[in-house]
């Protein structure tokens, strides 16, 4: 069974919340901009431009966006990694 995501917002408008339907995550998650993180996840997040942080544990994910970058464009490519799962 496929991993599903749920979008929320959080009171942070530079935050997103990625909620799964199933853990998927044994464990916290985190990374930040520079980083060079050990999972294979981890990197694929922190890797696109735009990604200044990522934060996870079991079955939930946050994504820090840089101010001057736009979700339009991040959504699709977190998406196209969580995809992956």
């Amino acid at each position: 069974m496929a991993v599903e995501f749920g979008i929320q917002p959080t009171p942070n408008p530079n935050a997103l919340k990625f909620s799964a339907s199933q853990p998927f995550l044994e464990g916290r998650l985190s990374a930040r901009a520079g980083d060079t993180p050990d999972s294979e996840l981890a990197q694929s997040l922190i890797g696109i431009d735009g990604v200044e942080s990522i934060f996870g544990f079991q079955d939930f994910l946050t994504v820090n966006k840089f101010p001057e970058s736009d979700w339009d464009e991040l959504v699709p490519q977190i998406q196209k990694v969580l995809e992956t799962l």
